[in-house]
């Protein structure tokens, strides 16, 4: 896979809702419900993220989801991207890009969000091919003002602001004409998860949904 092929496949996934829920789960038994009360309320692209025992676990169980594009995140290094391959991961994302990790995601076929911070690194990536990358992490790194920023200088770079993102600070993020979509964990708070509050999780996924891009 090229670095085109996965920044037009990682455009797709974006596009699919205004927000990617951002999932740390402990428990794969939760797992398909917990996609399928996102699906429902209309947020379809779901990363994974890899800080938990049971993460690949819950990956394999979201992939068996229907409408659900179950991706793997916090990828770090190959080891990491073979496996959420493997579990059923159809894109990932990372929180910085190294070549490493961007040679195993193309030679495995991954479509990936890779990481930028900084004006330099959105370069380097967009050196590489990559036109659609993680603005991480959006609140500390300045917020949707340095993103507009970066967004001046660089317009053919588009991006999913994650870290820090928020129901109230969303649309400022999604007002922006280089913001695709922005990742959050706040349609999934850990409490409802452990309830098993699907409805509650569906009403919060369907108010994410409904939050309009610029």
């Amino acid at each position: 896979m090229t670095p085109q092929d996965a920044s037009a496949a990682a455009m797709k996934i974006c596009l699919l809702a205004p927000v990617i829920p951002v999932l740390v789960i402990k428990d794969a038994s939760t797992a398909a419900d917990l996609a399928r009360a996102l699906v429902a309320g209309g947020l379809p692209a779901l990363e994974v993220t890899l800080r938990t025992p049971a993460a690949l676990d819950v990956i394999r169980e979201m992939a068996t989801v229907a409408g659900g594009h179950v991706g793997a995140g916090t990828l770090l290094t190959t080891r990491d991207v073979e496996n959420a391959k493997a579990a059923g991961a159809t894109f990932g994302v990372a929180p910085g890009a190294t070549d490493r990790l961007l040679d195993a995601c193309e030679a495995n076929d991954l479509p990936l969000l890779p990481g930028a911070a900084t004006a330099s690194e959105a370069m380097r990536l967009l050196e590489r091919g990559y036109t659609v990358q993680k603005f991480f992490p959006a609140e500390a790194n300045g917020g949707a003002a340095a993103l507009k920023a970066i967004g001046a200088p660089i317009p053919q770079v588009k991006f999913c602001p994650t870290g820090g993102v928020t129901l109230q600070n969303a649309p400022a993020y999604l007002a922006l004409s280089n913001t695709l979509c922005v990742g959050g964990s706040w349609v999934a708070p850990a409490d409802l998860v452990q309830a098993g509050d699907w409805a509650g999780i569906t009403a919060l996924a369907a108010q994410a949904a409904a939050l309009a891009r610029g």
